[in-house]
């Protein structure tokens, strides 16, 4: 019953005829990437081929009916392959497909379960530095991964530093043609985008790939093709069940496949809700993952998540409604039965270009800037978490970084309290009485917060944000900051993703009171000028003289303002 109002889209009255092809040609461009992306992933994981187009099929489908954002596509992803592969290296002598389809089943009944006792808060007490240090370390780990593709040569095992030197040994045998292929592919795609974003770049070089290697037979010069690691079959994905004696074996491992995939879908879905404006519900968004993972034990897939370059690639071609996802997934099982044996003859040097360029669009080097000019903590929790990428098993990192966050938390803990504030007759500030109380002025909206702006509030400051921003009467939404403390980088990029929300549909977000850290932090990591210094004021002498000149500034925004409004004659 809890997922049912999630089936709008299937009332005909409401679902609109305007939305579909939206949504059709946002499902087929998602698809087309899909297909080189997903063989992509599975390679990363140390699977077959095929197990990346089959976590394309069902969980793909099964996720967009039941999260609650309408853009997420369920998929497979870079960071969650990178640790199934770690653990499937880990457990030699146990078949890599039965360790996947495990994984999938425990993760996904792990993710369920937490979001039936609405556990969604969970996800606010591991910092944004701890993902970002996981992501980049993961993203340089993923690049080395496939200079043995790249070379065609032999791989090695173990942490960074080990697979390198292994590397580093067998360049004299490296083979020129698949060099030329995977570096020419890489420098394509990259090209391919700079003509314009919307371009295919990923099919269309696998495509170009694929015909020059049968054209000129460049199997035979040493080009190592997928079918060379397991020829993908034609037909839809086969019935699997997983094996619950490797339940104690891959318990560790499942539980940071859950938390990670979790992490990593509720960033996409917030990213997202930043440009639509959707509300989301992260207890629902926990169960429909846990259940499009589900889906993926059944359908000999492996551990899926909310795809990052999927979900923005779906929402900037333009969907409409979850129809887009659930679309994507069908049109993946077509594939799969009228042209799969096709991607057979693909090289394997063209997808590790491909997989080059995925590893090097993971590493944000803005953020990874504003985090090193942010707070110690930030600092310290992003370069424990990357060196502990390169220098254990990515579950043992896992695990790191959400001990750091629970660390900070700890050390932290404290939630917020928010007093709206209005004026009494004699102009003089004072709390209203609760939060829908009417004010002397509906077009601004002044509230104080009182408590430690960091990471572990994160949610629930953004849904204080999100209802804000939901009210059409305020035009300005004021926040008094005086009586708050260690604002970090987590909270000033949710206040610099409000201010971009209110301005785009030209309204602004003020902030008064900031005391000496916070706007330093603000400037230090570029956000001040994000949401416009002219809209942050110190905290100042006496107790509400920031106040009044915030509430100036916001009625010389208003050009509508009442004449008789209390805030332009205080």
């Amino acid at each position: 019953m809890v997922f049912l109002h999630w089936f709008a889209f299937l009332d005909l009255k409401q679902y609109k005829r305007a939305y579909l092809l939206r949504d059709v040609v946002a499902a087929s461009v998602v698809t087309f990437l899909g297909v080189p992306q997903g063989i992509a992933y599975a390679v990363i994981a140390q699977l077959p081929p095929a197990m990346g187009l089959y976590a394309s099929t069902f969980p793909t489908l099964v996720g967009s009916l039941f999260r609650s954002s309408h853009h997420v596509v369920t998929g497979p992803t870079n960071a969650v392959s990178l640790l199934v592969g770690g653990g499937i290296l880990a457990l030699q002598g146990i078949d890599p497909v039965t360790i996947a389809v495990t994984l999938a089943f425990l993760t996904g009944l792990f993710q369920l379960t937490a979001g039936l006792f609405r556990l969604g808060a969970i996800v606010d007490y591991i910092s944004r530095p701890v993902v970002l240090g996981y992501i980049t370390g993961a993203a340089l780990l993923i690049g080395m991964g496939q200079l043995p593709v790249i070379t065609a040569t032999q791989g090695g095992h173990g942490t960074l530093f080990e697979k390198l030197g292994m590397w580093i040994t067998q360049i004299p045998q490296t083979n020129l043609v698949s060099v030329i292929m995977a570096v020419s592919s890489a420098l394509l795609i990259f090209g391919l985008r700079r003509i314009h974003t919307a371009i295919p770049g990923p099919l269309i070089v696998t495509v170009l790939a694929t015909v020059l290697s049968l054209r000129w037979d460049l199997h035979a010069y040493g080009l190592k093709l997928v079918m060379d690691l397991r020829p993908i079959p034609s037909g839809l994905p086969p019935f699997s069940l997983p094996d619950l004696r490797l339940v104690v074996q891959l318990l560790p491992l499942a539980i940071a496949c859950t938390v990670l995939s979790l992490v990593e879908s509720s960033a996409v879905g917030r990213a997202l809700a930043t440009h639509t404006g959707q509300r989301l519900e992260m207890s629902t968004d926990f169960a429909g993952q846990g259940l499009a993972n589900l889906a993926a034990s059944v359908a000999t897939g492996y551990p899926v998540s909310g795809s990052p370059a999927r979900s923005g690639l779906n929402y900037r071609s333009g969907a409409q409604t979850r129809l887009s996802g659930i679309l994507s997934g069908l049109f993946m099982l077509l594939i799969l039965v009228a042209l799969g044996p096709l991607a057979n003859y693909m090289p394997l040097a063209a997808i590790a270009g491909l997989i080059i360029v995925i590893a090097i669009d993971l590493i944000d080097l803005q953020k990874i800037r504003s985090v090193m000019q942010s707070g110690l903590s930030d600092r310290s929790a992003f370069l424990v978490t990357l060196f502990g990428t390169w220098l254990m098993p990515l579950d043992k990192a896992i695990y790191l970084g959400v001990g750091i966050s629970v660390v900070l938390f700890l050390r932290k803990a404290r939630f917020l309290v928010v007093t709206a504030l209005t004026l009494d007759v004699d102009h003089r500030f004072l709390e209203m009485e609760s939060l829908e109380q009417r004010s002397f002025c509906p077009s601004i909206r002044i509230l104080e917060i009182e408590g430690r702006l960091f990471f572990g509030v994160e949610g629930e400051l953004q849904h204080l944000l999100d209802e804000e921003i939901n009210r059409p009467q305020t035009q300005v939404l004021l926040l008094r900051l005086k009586r708050t403390q260690g604002l970090d980088f987590t909270i000033a990029t949710v206040l610099q993703d409000a201010a971009k929300r209110l301005r785009q549909t030209n309204r602004w977000l003020v902030l008064a009171g900031l005391r000496k850290d916070a706007q330093q932090i603000l400037e230090r990591v570029g956000f001040a000028q994000e949401i416009g210094p002219e809209h942050l004021f110190a905290n100042q002498s006496p107790w509400f003289a920031d106040e009044d000149e915030a509430l100036q500034h916001a009625c010389a925004l208003l050009e509508s303002c009442c004449s008789q409004c209390p805030f332009r004659h205080r």
